[in-house]
């Protein structure tokens, strides 16, 4: 079920546009809430003018959690976009809507972070086009399932969301793992920690739902 996608300009210039709006609740947690032992206030690097109030360990990242943050981003965007589609449907299990109402919910805010990281680091939204990592990201729906996802109605939307979006997931998860082992900065990997574990639950959550379907 993995599928790929080149990622272009314009889904970057999207992930930048959402995370200017994003707000709302992080999945399963009430609005406004932050994960426990994060810090998402500025990360930059204090000046020499300017008092050192932010904890160093905030501008303290490498290449591996540049790349984590330029790739989650879209990563996100499209499972954001994926939970809109199911959720302006008719005729969809009240628990499969419940389940794309909390993805929205956690990934906007996330993508606001991680935009928010890179500025403060000095790193560019977009990775570079030279990379091959922004042509083969794990679990992406080309643009013929979301075509499809579109275009289905009632109860094979909700089998097609659900088994298109385990295999976004699981993408999700090997991406962060690789933060959680490779990342430096703490914010980065604990947001990483905090994907594979809400994530691999959710992966549960809609195997079940799809056996029931």
């Amino acid at each position: 079920m993995k599928k790929t996608l080149t990622i272009s300009a314009a889904a970057i210039a999207a992930a930048i546009a959402l995370a200017g709006c994003a707000a709302g609740t992080e999945a399963g947690s009430p609005a406004n809430s932050s994960t426990p032992g994060m810090n998402h206030g500025s990360s930059a690097m204090p000046s020499a003018s300017a008092p050192a109030t932010t904890p160093a360990a905030s501008a303290d990242f490498n290449d591996a959690d540049t790349m984590f943050a330029q790739m989650m981003i879209p990563h996100h965007t499209q499972a954001v976009a994926m939970s809109e589609v199911i959720l302006k449907k008719e005729g969809i299990p009240a628990a499969v809507t419940d389940l794309a109402t909390r993805i929205k919910a956690a990934q906007g805010p996330e993508i606001e972070k991680m935009t928010g990281w890179l500025a403060s680091w000095g790193q560019p939204t977009m990775m570079p086009t030279n990379m091959p990592s922004t042509h083969n990201m794990s679990g992406m729906m080309g643009e013929d399932d979301m075509a499809k996802l579109e275009s289905a109605q009632g109860t094979e939307a909700a089998k097609m969301f659900l088994t298109q979006m385990i295999a976004h997931h699981e993408g999700a998860v090997m991406m962060a793992k690789t933060e959680t082992t490779d990342g430096k900065n703490a914010d980065a990997v604990q947001l990483s920690k905090d994907i594979v574990s809400a994530q691999e639950a959710e992966i549960q959550e809609m195997k079940n739902l799809l056996a029931a379907l």
